[in-house]
């Protein structure tokens, strides 16, 4: 686990990677506060639009400084009781969820190639909610960063939202997440007291919480506690999902990447025309999202193409099995 001391031993070219990203999202940060206002938190409506969020990290100074000596404060670094950092709690007890409400597939064992280290992670995360191991590992690889070779960059930063970490978790869902009784997250939250006693995020852990999304542990398990409660969630809502590997995991990126909301709506009747045209031009620019809304007649289709397109390329959990 990273925390703020190890920052300083990073290589040379992690710490360029990493100083260069903080950089450019600040920038990008106060470009769009400019041109359209300061936007503080993250609403479903907001959630795929180019508005950056402040979003609880290192700062581009205290990042430097602490690069330069861990032991420098700055009003972003600590909150009066320690350094704001990642927790390092590989041996932390995680509370059993009970008997997951989606079926149990077997995923086979994991493979994760360059990103091997994380395998434990993935496998006992995938275990404790009930989802295939290759599933959860399927929906990470298509999150993350990534490095030269396919290495998964915990230190991954949207710059056009608040996204960041191995999950891309925007800082409102996060914040959900830990909210979320019973998740992983909320474990921890409780543990670390940054909960007040009606189980809401306290101000002043705000920052310190959002930091966690760069541990990989605390990504990864999010991830896994976010994709069974997507799941579950619109299982209820009468969405059929089918038991397959790749069906779990296809859904679960969906409701992952645009929201349970939006992934109800693209597996039912379609996200709206003016909806889809938004979502489209975030992801492709609107250059190419007018093109490709011209060639099909309709933004809803030009989406719905779009995204199962890459859905199909990229949620594949049979890459990540032995036996695949």
């Amino acid at each position: 686990m990273i925390d703020p001391t190890q920052l300083r031993n990073l290589s040379p070219a992690r710490k360029a990677d990493l100083i260069y990203a903080q950089a450019r999202a600040e920038v990008t940060s106060k470009l769009w506060q400019m041109a359209l206002g300061d936007a503080d938190g993250d609403s479903p409506r907001d959630a795929n639009m180019p508005l950056a969020q402040g979003g609880g990290t290192y700062s581009l100074s205290a990042l430097l400084s602490l690069m330069a000596d861990p032991s420098v404060a700055s009003s972003d670094q600590f909150d009066g009781k320690g350094a704001v950092g990642t927790v390092p709690f590989a041996a932390l007890p995680t509370q059993p969820l009970g008997k997951p409400e989606i079926d149990t597939v077997s995923g086979g064992t994991t493979a994760l190639g360059a990103n091997s280290k994380y395998q434990p992670i993935v496998e006992n995360a995938a275990q404790r909610v009930g989802l295939p191991s290759s599933a959860l590992a399927a929906i990470v690889d298509a999150e993350a960063g990534k490095r030269s070779g396919g290495e998964w960059n915990p230190w991954s930063r949207n710059p056009r939202s608040s996204a960041a970490g191995l999950g891309q978790f925007l800082s409102g869902t996060w914040i959900s997440e830990a909210e979320r009784a019973g998740t992983w997250l909320n474990n921890l939250s409780r543990r670390q007291g940054w909960l007040d006693g009606n189980g809401r995020v306290q101000p002043g852990a705000r920052h310190q919480l959002l930091s966690q999304r760069y541990d990989p542990q605390s990504s990864i398990e999010a991830t896994a506690d976010y994709a069974r409660h997507n799941v579950e969630k619109l299982k209820r809502s009468g969405v059929s999902i089918g038991g397959s590997t790749n069906a779990i995991s296809r859904v679960a990126y969906l409701a992952h990447h645009l929201g349970r909301g939006d992934a109800e709506r693209f597996l039912g009747q379609g996200i709206p025309e003016g909806r889809a045209r938004e979502l489209l031009a975030a992801q492709i620019g609107a250059d190419r999202a007018g093109d490709r809304i011209n060639r099909a007649g309709s933004a809803t289709v030009a989406h719905r193409e779009w995204l199962n397109g890459y859905v199909a390329r990229q949620i594949r959990p049979q890459r990540f099995e032995q036996n695949g």
